[in-house]
């Protein structure tokens, strides 16, 4: 298999799912590097494929047709109320896609998330403890922002409902 094949079938292969796949999972696949499986990653985007990096691996984003509509929500919580967040959110109706922190230097920092279930949000909290790393909202005094994927306007309310009575919105 040539790169250009090769880089077509990486394609093909993050349209068959929903969920991240890895930088090695992809080396593993197609017998080559993780270091080349990045540098296809960036020829890919940079011919114009919106590829995502998150956490957890490469994934694309989900079919227009059927997406979600977005909402951004200001949050402010420490450490310990991480979880709680997360599971208000998931718990009803929400998809988490990304966590954005003001950085006084830097400006704005969004990292992609893509947490859609229970099982996502335990992932997340054993590679946090895992790895020892604080959450980025530690850099702002827990401000941060998430952008969200609702089904409608009425689960975005029930969210921020949620979120307010456990103090963790800012409205």
């Amino acid at each position: 298999m040539n790169t250009d094949e090769r880089r077509e079938q990486i394609l093909y292969t993050l349209k068959q799912t929903n969920t991240p796949i890895t930088g090695s999972e992809l080396a593993n696949i197609f017998k080559v590097s993780r270091q080349i499986i990045v540098g296809d990653i960036t020829v890919l985007r940079a011919s114009g494929h919106n590829i995502f990096a998150t956490p957890r691996g490469y994934l694309l984003p989900y079919d227009q047709a059927k997406e979600e509509q977005l909402a951004t929500i200001a949050c402010q919580h420490n450490d310990d109320n991480l979880q709680t967040e997360l599971e208000i959110i998931i718990d009803n109706g929400g998809k988490v896609r990304d966590v954005i922190v003001e950085h006084p230097l830097y400006g704005e920092i969004r990292v992609n998330l893509f947490i859609n279930s229970r099982r996502d949000i335990q992932l997340f909290l054993a590679k946090k403890e895992k790895t020892n790393a604080s959450a980025l909202m530690s850099i702002t005094k827990g401000l941060h922002y998430h952008t969200i994927e609702i089904p409608n306007m009425e689960t975005l309310e029930l969210i921020k409902t949620e979120l307010n009575k456990a103090h963790i919105l800012i409205a």
